[in-house]
């Protein structure tokens, strides 16, 4: 049985309606005044609310603003009670959150009709609701499923810490690193386009694909052979329009020599304690985009004092307080001062980036991964 709750200052008009929608199988309350009914409204979480525009203390206008402020109230269905007729007197009430105006005197035909449309509308919008709260919970439970895939940090011989922090949708980033053979430590990143379930499959498929060495006659020590063939294997097609952005790279500890090769991904960064933060990024475009596409390696050799981060850009495409965006020119100075500072762990370069976020949360997925050598 629907509620309905009936605000009037008039008894009589309160007693009509009461016994009219009574009659109609509802649930019909009533308060004395605009004060009652918003207490009323919140006690009894109304399906439906006819509130009289002219009361004195707190008007209709009133009352309607402060129910449609009211996240609990969000499905009731507003409609003002009024002798105005005025094209202006409309829009202040459309501009207060009503949903539908019932003019005086009241004709009891219209006012049935209208209650009836007024929580049809209600009724879709609780569905609505609901089915959303589904889709958020489905949501959440494949970001834990994505960060139970994640690899578990390790300590020795190379230190590796990582951070995920999907965003309120789950998005597309996906990472690993694991130990090739004794001497090679690959690691790698990948970041899908979009957010989402679509998002998330192709970069659980690069993964599980490269987690299993699924891919035949592939050196998985040479990252720009890995990009190549991943990028043969996930071309965009009339029934997948999903690319992704990839770093690779692969750690020979032997030699202290790094390998690495990238598809549009962000460049990871080298810093040491004595000199510049380096950037690491080969040229090549994300991964699936063109099938002509080419992946480059490049080599650098590892110093002792140094540290690896490699990084998503939803850690650093965050637009702060005054409207500008934070970029990745003031994320690199960031981490060379962490680094060098001795705070350069990865929950501490999250916790600077979420002060500069004036969000509770981020609008994108957030990887960090760190490697202290």
């Amino acid at each position: 049985m629907f509620r309905i709750l009936i605000v009037d200052d008039d008894p009589a008009i309160r007693l009509l309606l009461q016994r009219t929608l009574k009659k109609q199988g509802y649930d019909a309350i009533v308060a004395e005044d605009g004060m009652q009914g918003l207490q009323k409204a919140e006690t009894e979480n109304p399906a439906l609310i006819i509130c009289d525009w002219m009361m004195p203390h707190l008007d209709g206008i009133e009352v309607c603003r402060n129910v449609k402020a009211n996240a609990g109230l969000s499905t009731t269905f507003f409609i003002l009670l009024t002798s105005l007729g005025s094209v202006e007197d409309r829009v202040r009430g459309l501009d207060a959150g009503a949903d539908d105006f019932l003019s005086k005197p009241i004709e009891m035909n219209e006012l049935k009709a209208r209650v009836r449309a007024g929580l049809r509308l209600h009724q879709l919008s609780r569905d609505l609701q609901h089915q959303k709260r589904l889709l958020e919970d489905e949501l959440a439970e494949a970001a834990d499923y994505v960060q139970s895939l994640l690899p578990s940090p390790i300590a020795a011989p190379v230190d590796i810490s990582a951070r995920f922090i999907p965003s309120r949708q789950l998005g597309g980033d996906c990472f690993d690193f694991y130990w090739l053979d004794d001497d090679r430590l690959v690691v790698y990143l990948v970041d899908a386009a979009g957010h989402g379930l679509k998002a998330a499959l192709p970069s659980l498929s690069v993964l599980n694909l490269l987690r299993s060495q699924a891919l035949p006659n592939l050196d998985y020590g040479r990252p720009s052979a890995v990009l190549s063939a991943l990028n043969s294997a996930f071309q965009i097609s009339d029934r997948n329009d999903k690319y992704f952005t990839a770093w690779y790279g692969v750690y020979h500890r032997p030699s202290r020599t790094l390998t690495y090769a990238s598809g549009g991904h962000p460049p990871a960064i080298l810093v040491s304690s004595t000199t510049a933060p380096q950037p690491l990024r080969t040229p090549g475009l994300p991964v699936g985009m063109f099938p002509e596409a080419d992946y480059q390696d490049a080599t650098v050799t590892i110093d002792p004092s140094s540290s690896l981060y490699i990084f998503s850009d939803g850690i650093y495409e965050i637009n702060l307080k005054d409207g500008s965006l934070y970029g990745l020119d003031p994320f690199i100075e960031l981490l060379d001062q962490a680094h060098k500072g001795g705070s350069g762990t990865v929950e501490a370069v999250v916790e600077k980036v979420s002060d500069l976020n004036p969000l509770s949360y981020f609008e994108d997925d957030l990887s960090l991964l760190r490697l202290v050598f």
